[in-house]
């Protein structure tokens, strides 16, 4: 969006701003957001995605393929990682997968050209932030629920001299208790900083084409074409973030099930 100045603000797009006030529980305002209403579209794209591929038809077409070999990914990925005990795993860390790619991908989708503005809420920490929280819960609830007390033998390697526990235990502790910030940080980044690149890139395309037919074709050509460019990379780093948030989750739960 443009500002006072004549310049595009890059941080505008990630505004939360309340489509509907909600109600008051306890004091406290709840308000339906343009976060809330694009975690909605994520999740009934996802709905729909699923629904439409299990018809189990003897030949499966073209949309129950697809949906099968994404379920096969994330299935050959936990096998790898996690052994015969992963399968039972196989809805979340799917359903994980698939809702971050949406969110990722209908956020880059040009849909402003017919006035709809995406929001792209994994660029918020707090979006990503629980969703690494909620899979940091199931490795707590897993590695107790399985191991007991003996969980915390996760934070001492194997061979660790007696009196380097000392150290080596706290150190471990904390970096395991870290897990679900960069977890949840990783993608934050990576989304929030591929959309700030897409908005100052227009703001040059925009801003030199209207200030001279010279600036326009010195500065707004190869900015666009930069941001084709850019765009392209943007699809790319979508489905490698959703890949990464799944597959860091398969390997925390994997630690879990077997304290290794």
């Amino acid at each position: 969006m443009a500002a006072e100045s004549g310049k595009i603000d890059p941080m505008h797009q990630f505004e939360v701003q309340t489509i509907w006030n909600g109600f008051n529980i306890a004091g406290h305002q709840i308000a339906f957001t343009n976060s809330a209403l694009w975690m909605c579209v994520a999740a009934f794209v996802l709905w729909a995605f699923m629904l439409g591929g299990m018809k189990r038809a003897v030949v499966p077409g073209r949309w129950q393929m697809l949906v099968e070999n994404f379920t096969g990914f994330i299935d050959s990925m936990l096998a790898a990682n996690i052994g015969k005990e992963g399968r039972k795993y196989l809805p979340y860390v799917f359903s994980l997968f698939m809702f971050i790619l949406f969110a990722n991908v209908l956020g880059l989708l040009p849909l402003g050209l017919v006035g709809i503005h995406p929001f792209t809420f994994t660029s918020h920490f707090t979006v990503t932030g629980v969703l690494a929280i909620m899979s940091f819960s199931i490795v707590l609830i897993v590695g107790f629920w399985k191991h007991g007390i003996k969980f915390f033998k996760l934070f001492i390697p194997h061979g660790t001299p007696l009196p380097m526990i000392i150290v080596i235990f706290p150190i471990e502790l904390v970096s395991f208790l870290f897990r679900p910030f960069s977890l949840g940080l990783r993608l934050f980044v990576a989304m929030i900083a591929g959309h700030i690149l897409l908005k100052v890139l227009a703001g040059f395309v925009i801003n030199a084409a209207n200030a001279s037919p010279v600036w326009a074709g010195v500065v707004s050509v190869p900015s666009f074409v930069l941001m084709v460019g850019v765009s392209a990379l943007e699809i790319l780093v979508a489905g490698i973030q959703a890949y990464v948030f799944a597959l860091l989750t398969s390997l925390y739960i994997n630690d879990a099930e077997h304290l290794h």
